[in-house]
């Protein structure tokens, strides 16, 4: 089965269940009962165990997601789960009320809730706000949840955890929430979900199907989750059929980076990569690398001559280049039209003029900055995820790097558990190194110069920026799960070929 990679706004899937509901083939009072039904199902399928009636808090708000929280309530008592429904409020929506009206047990105030209420071991099914969480959550209502965790309860999100902006990830007002050790959503994932702090604190995601599956198209044109693609499997062919990228290095005891840059695009698949270098710096390269070829390049005039051979069909500028020798190679690099990624050293060397590199930017390049190099491209955009998130949809990463592709002209990935990735024309991918899929061993030192390169040798091969950003990043993410603990940046090229091999690449 494809999987479903769309990843939904609030007010996407707003829309998506309007068409469904306005279409008259199916009500929101059914989609609430699938929905709750879900959300028992996945909680018994993550715990077997709970096949067995346990106990269960279940906080209900008076909207829809409120409405979803009375369903699961109902199902659980069927299976005769000892159970204490909560509501800072009576259900306010058509579809809620009814739900309410079915459920046979007492209603208390969150407020009657008390430690004896959450016995270590029991369930929170958070069945809040969900999505449509617009404030930072009063302290009134935070409350439970904080009890719940601190008195050794599993908190289930109905949707998403209330307190998180489902749009952005960000937590509204800045409180201190606790984390979901389930998190149960409905047809897509959520950007919240996976963006900033909702990827910490969702904990495991599941997705439900409750069959809106025919109005999809309601949402327009979504970001998607990176992942893999059948052309990643690479074709037969002469080498020369699968590109040749070229990645320019720095001078001695500066290779390191470089070195890393060229073995991942080799293992990715491009047919050759060659490492340019100063002169002076070729005898330590040729002492660490064998299919990686070696050429000197003193400096942009020997760029230039070097590229009239078209055969050379991508380029990667930055890992290890150092600042001086980036001014003088970036311009000639851009100038030639090439498929470039611009990367550590290539960014900073225009820290002080951005609009100089920008302005010579084309749709062929890809940025990969991290949060810092980000910051000093795009002040303006960094502050504005600086600032507090005071109410929905607040900023995200995701509006960030899309406004920045745009006016940049180019694609741009920022680094990241959440690392996200949009072109000039708004399409935007998502990999998310986050929760169940978390690869934390990437935080040490010449990971991203590892995804530099296998972005280049992606470019290499032929794929279209966007695409090449996207899939290096799932990639490189997969690579180092392969691996585990203990990564460093030397192991991640290695582990290619296990992630390769994996989808039958």
């Amino acid at each position: 089965m494809v999987p479903k990679r769309e990843i939904l706004t609030t007010r996407q899937m707003r829309a998506v269940e309007a068409a469904a509901i306005g279409s008259g083939e199916i009500t929101g009072a059914a989609l609430m009962e699938r929905a709750g039904a879900g959300v028992v199902r996945e909680m018994l399928a993550l715990w077997p165990e709970r096949e067995r009636p346990g106990r269960a808090v279940i906080l209900c708000g008076p909207g829809n997601n409120g409405g979803d929280g009375y369903v699961v309530a109902r199902l659980l008592a069927k299976r005769g789960w000892q159970l204490r429904l909560a509501a800072p409020a009576p259900p306010a929506s058509p579809d809620a009320q009814l739900a309410a009206a079915c459920w046979p047990g007492e209603m208390v105030a969150l407020s009657d809730l008390g430690p004896e209420d959450f016995p270590a071991g029991a369930l929170c099914i958070d069945a809040l706000f969900g999505t449509g969480l617009a404030r930072p959550l009063a302290p009134g209502i935070a409350a439970p949840l904080r009890l719940a965790a601190a008195r050794g309860c599993r908190i289930v999100a109905v949707d998403i955890l209330s307190g998180l902006c489902a749009d952005s990830g960000r937590v509204l007002g800045g409180l201190d929430l606790p984390e979901a050790a389930l998190t149960v959503s409905f047809q897509r994932a959520k950007l919240g979900h996976v963006l900033a702090q909702g990827g910490a604190l969702s904990g495991a995601l599941r997705i439900v199907d409750i069959g809106l599956d025919g109005w999809m198209a309601a949402a327009g044109e979504p970001a998607r989750l990176a992942g893999p693609v059948p052309a990643l499997a690479k074709r037969a062919g002469h080498k020369y059929d699968h590109g040749h990228a070229l990645l320019l290095g720095g001078g001695p005891g500066r290779g390191g980076a470089a070195r890393l840059a060229a073995r991942a695009a080799l293992r990715v698949g491009a047919g050759l990569v060659t490492l340019l270098c100063p002169p002076e710096a070729l005898a330590e390269n040729a002492a660490r690398l064998d299919a990686v070829m070696l050429r000197p390049l003193a400096d942009r005039t020997g760029l230039e001559r070097l590229l009239e051979d078209r055969r050379f069909n991508a380029l990667c500028l930055g890992p290890g280049l150092g600042l001086d020798r980036a001014r003088g190679l970036v311009p000639a690099a851009l100038a030639s039209g090439r498929a470039a990624l611009l990367d550590a050293d290539a960014l900073t060397a225009f820290a002080d003029a951005p609009e100089a590199l920008l302005a010579a930017l084309h749709p062929r390049v890809v940025l990969t900055p991290h949060g810092g190099e980000f910051a000093r491209l795009f002040p303006d955009l960094a502050q504005r995820l600086e600032a507090p998130a005071e109410a929905g949809p607040a900023f995200s990463r995701l509006d960030a790097v899309r406004l920045a592709a745009e006016r940049a002209g180019c694609v741009v990935l920022l680094k990241g558990p959440d690392t996200v990735i949009a072109a000039p024309d708004g399409a935007a991918r998502v990999a998310a190194a986050v929760g169940e899929a978390a690869a934390p061993w990437l935080a040490t030192a010449g990971s991203g110069d590892v995804l530099s390169g296998i972005v280049t040798g992606l470019l290499a091969r032929g794929f279209a920026p966007l695409q090449a950003a996207a899939i290096g990043a799932w990639l490189h993410a997969e690579a180092a799960r392969h691996f585990g603990p203990g990564l460093i940046a030397e192991d991640l090229p290695d582990r290619v070929p296990a992630a390769l091999r994996g989808l039958g690449g």
